[in-house]
This record gives C-alpha cells, structure tokens and sequence, in this order.
C-alpha cells in the first residue's frame, strides 16, 4: 500500500502561526522534504520535532523525485514543507504533486500560512475576485506581462524581493498609470508588519526614499475600473 504525501505550511512570520494539525504531520510522517535544512531545522528544534529531512528545492527537484516517489510507492509518508508559506506556490511543490496524482498517490494539502491573502484582505483593495500573478518576469518577458495586465478589472497581487520593489512600482505605473491604488505588504505576521497603502506614484515615492527595505514583499494593485 502506497503512503500519503502531505504538502504542510509553515509560518511566513509569527512562528505560533504553525496549527496543531501540521505539528502532528511533521511528527508523523518518516520524512520531511525541506526547501532549506537550515530554516526547517530551526522550525523543528523550536517545537522539539525530530524528523528525517531530505532536501527539495528548485535546484534538485527534478533528479530527487523518482527517489521520493518511490519512497510513497514503498508505503512510507512524507511531507513537504516550503521556507514560508505553503508549498507549490511561487515554491517547488507542483512537480511532485502531479507525478503523485499519476502514479495513484494519494495527496494531502493542509490549510495554513501563505503570504498573499492577509496581504490581499488587509489591503482595503476589493478581494471578492483577484488575480494572483506571483512573481513577475526578471527580464525576458516583463514588459509584455505587464502589458497584458493593463486592461485586467480584478485586482492584482504580486510577490517581489525587496531589492526590485521599487522597479515593479515604477514599471506598474508606467503602464497603468501612477494613481492606480496598491497596497504594499511586507514582514508579514513579524514584529514589523507593515501594509503601505496608496497610488503607485505615491508608493514608488515612498519606498524610493527610504534608505533599505527588508522582507519578503506581496503588492496588491486594484484592477482597472471600468
């Protein structure tokens, strides 16, 4: 009999965030497949969790999935866990999730921490319909992606590092025009959560003035009134 894969989020800030049922997983399952050993570690030892951990990430993913799935194939449980947030968004996760799906392996996603939507809800940006982009084109493409989204009417949500903020605000408003209202949404769920919310011209202002910018960013741009 096949065991079960179970994709776990992790707390984006506050590590309380974790739920009770995740806590359980990870105690549980035989393995934990981790984006990064170190953060994980960290995790695991503040919650006394000892686990078998197997790395996963962007850069392997490809060449360890015929071994993690024949670990489920073999009928031992494992569980993916992502730096923050949950898994197979803007992370590696979709992959395994869709050989698992083929080969019969069962699939278990627990709800829990993701960046976007306390960024969209806090936003004051209307979220009964949104449009999540994730992160933009660095380069090739970008121009055109941004364009696309030009005439979109739902609002928009967007993950971005700190360094390219202030670039994604200007490219923004230079193709849907400097008043479009947005929210920028950074340190979420840490000490110093901070939701910035105004025109793109008045963002790009802002943060263009400020000496550095830390954490991880999630933009929240109104669609095009029509």
């Amino acid at each position: 009999m096949a065991g079960k894969f179970f994709l776990v989020p992790t707390p984006v800030g506050n590590l309380e965030d974790l739920t009770f049922r995740a806590l359980r997983i990870l105690r549980e399952v035989d393995f934990v497949l981790t984006e990064d050993t170190r953060i994980t570690t960290r995790l695991l030892q503040h919650y006394s969790i000892t686990a078998r951990m197997i790395p996963f990430h962007q850069h392997n993913e490809h060449k360890s999935l015929l071994s993690v799935i024949e670990k489920l194939q073999a009928g031992q449980n494992l569980a993916m866990v992502s730096d923050a947030g949950t898994p197979g968004i803007s992370d590696p996760g979709f992959l395994i999730v869709r050989e698992c799906v083929k080969m019969g392996v069962d699939v278990e996603c627990l709800p829990g921490p993701t960046a976007f939507v306390p960024a969209l809800v806090a936003s004051g940006i209307p979220c009964d319909r949104f449009l999540f982009e994730g992160f933009l084109p660095v380069k090739k493409g970008r121009k055109s992606r941004i364009e696309s989204l030009a005439g979109e009417t739902r609002t928009m949500v967007f993950y971005e590092s700190p360094h390219r903020l202030v670039k994604t605000l200007t490219d923004l408003a230079l193709v849907f025009g400097g008043d479009r209202q947005a929210c920028v949404s950074r340190e979420i769920s840490k000490i110093y959560e901070e939701h910035a919310r105004g025109s793109l011209d008045d963002l790009c202002a802002d943060f263009s003035g400020r000496a550095t910018v830390k954490g991880e960013i999630t933009l929240v741009v109104s669609g095009l009134i029509v």
